[in-house]
């Protein structure tokens, strides 16, 4: 999945240049190219499919030349995680009717690669014999409140447990509740299921939406056109409110894998390497003075940099615009983003 705009992630992530599509970590590989060297382990080129909004296509040729042309589609409307699943699911059951699928998010970081494989594996064995709707939970570190949690019981010393509860993105108080009782993971929106699992878990839980994707012939010609009628008809929701949420047969393995959905700037700064004073910083040129605990980000690494007396900040240079702001503001970044849409001529800065 790599339809998002990543707008927490702006000046860098742009509407034109998503996140998923930059070199985030500034590593030489993008997100989305990251996420295809991982899975390309276990599954062949010719199986991997990308789903992106349709101004994303092109780009995505370009980053992955690998996977065939026909494997990357195009949404025509940004509908939330619900649609894409059902629609990839359905491409992938006219392909093979048996298939077993795993559904990634494109701009994830996973430090245990091995670890991830193996957990994907078990995860492919127990979707492929049982009707399960399988996912990987992190094991949590803190108590995040930017996280959905998932509650699972604990019958047995198991390699999944059943699902008991979802929720999302708890207030504080609660996040350290649920990591003291020990049996609540982080949802990784990381999904394992049989494409026959999946259908009859839509057909019950959001039959609408199934209606409206049955109208289209999958992996022929009339494909895009059919599917550009009926996503207006789409209701916009997540996979998780609308399926995971309500059904008694999803089931979690709980997984270690040096995981963040790099949701912000703080996560970046938070996993990537810093200089003796905590600055995240992969420059050339770059002196500071009375600075610690920064994040900075340049899109011209020739420049010269100098900064003196900011803690805890983030700077990020790019040919249209500079960001200069606390690290704990790091989530209302999307509403300066909004500000600036509204501001004179500001879309040109998106």
């Amino acid at each position: 999945m790599a339809g998002g705009i990543g707008s927490r992630f702006w000046p860098m992530s742009t509407q034109k240049f998503p996140k998923q599509f930059q070199d985030i970590l500034g590593v030489g590989r993008t997100m989305i190219q990251q996420t295809y060297d991982r899975i390309s382990k276990l599954i062949p080129k010719e199986n991997i499919f990308v789903i992106t909004n349709k101004e994303y296509v092109e780009l995505s040729h370009q980053q992955l030349p690998e996977i065939p042309q026909k494997n990357i589609v195009g949404e025509p409307l940004m509908k939330n995680t619900a649609a894409c699943n059902l629609y990839m699911a359905n491409k992938i059951a006219e392909i093979d009717p048996n298939a077993t699928m795993v559904v990634l998010p494109a701009d994830h970081l996973i430090l245990k690669e091995e670890t991830f494989l193996e957990k994907i594996e078990i995860a492919f064995k127990i979707a492929s014999e049982h009707e399960y709707l399988v996912t990987l939970g992190i094991t949590p570190t803190r108590p995040d409140t930017g996280y959905g949690y998932i509650q699972f019981v604990d019958k047995h010393d198991s390699d999944y447990y059943k699902v008991k509860t979802f929720t999302e993105k708890p207030i504080l108080e609660i996040a350290k509740s649920f990591l003291e009782s020990g049996d609540f993971l982080w949802n990784a929106g990381i999904f394992i299921w049989n494409v026959k699992s999946i259908h009859h878990a839509f057909e019950t839980y959001l039959p609408e939406m199934t209606q409206h994707f049955t109208a289209c012939e999958y992996n022929a010609g009339n494909e895009q056109s059919c599917i550009e009628l009926i996503y207006p008809k789409v209701q916009k929701i997540s996979i998780d409110n609308g399926i995971l949420e309500k059904a008694k047969n999803v089931y979690v393995i709980p997984a270690d894998l040096g995981w963040s959905d790099l949701g912000t700037w703080t996560s970046v700064y938070e996993n990537g390497e810093k200089d003796e004073n905590e600055n995240a910083a992969n420059l050339k040129h770059l002196l500071t003075y009375n600075s610690k605990g920064n994040i900075i980000r340049l899109k011209n690494n020739n420049k010269a940099v100098i900064i003196d007396g900011l803690n805890d900040y983030i700077i990020v240079d790019t040919d249209k615009a500079l960001l200069i702001c606390p690290r704990d503001h790091d989530q209302i970044i999307k509403d300066y983003v909004l500000d600036l849409k509204n501001f004179k001529k500001g879309d040109k800065f998106m």
